[in-house]
């Protein structure tokens, strides 16, 4: 891969990665210092990587630091949690889209990227699976457990309005 098509490939793909990222760990400061270093990490094996193939190189090196740090994050207990048992509550939301992403940040971290990469991003099965290391019949089935529990977390329309 040649600079120019580097610096295209960041152009085209930056935003992309950014929003995946994002609403899969749900923090801008952190989104954006793993889409730094998976352009950090492409920029280091640019001339193993062809242009055809770097957009699933970035979005599978995304995904595996995205999970790096999701297990990182698990290790550390954060402030707000220790000690807010007998202070939270739980509250009614009417606005479905709110509903919907409190239910997909409730999704395991699998089931949580494959979704986001099939219904917001619209990969294939096929990609997903070369993004994620998983086969595709196993893509399919994250992505069905993960609807399955959404709408029940969900609901009925009905109970939201």
């Amino acid at each position: 891969m040649t600079v120019s098509e580097y610096n295209r490939c960041v152009d085209q793909h930056a935003d992309n990665l950014f929003r995946f990222i994002l609403k899969n760990i749900r923090d801008k400061e952190k989104a954006r210092d793993l889409v730094q270093d998976s352009f950090e990490k492409l920029w280091m094996n640019v001339e193993q990587v062809s242009a055809e193939k770097a957009k699933s190189y970035l979005f599978t090196t995304g995904y595996h630091k995205m999970i790096d740090q999701t297990r990182i994050d698990k290790r550390m207990v954060a402030w707000e949690e220790a000690g807010t048992g007998s202070h939270s509550h739980e509250e009614q939301y009417t606005d479905l889209h709110e509903k919907l992403s409190q239910g997909i940040a409730r999704l395991p971290a699998d089931q949580r990227s494959v979704v986001m990469l099939r219904d917001y991003e619209g990969y294939s099965y096929k990609e997903i699976a070369g993004v994620t290391g998983l086969s595709e019949a196993q893509v399919k089935v994250y992505i069905y457990r993960a609807r399955v529990f959404l709408k029940e977390y969900v609901g009925s329309i009905e109970t939201l309005v």
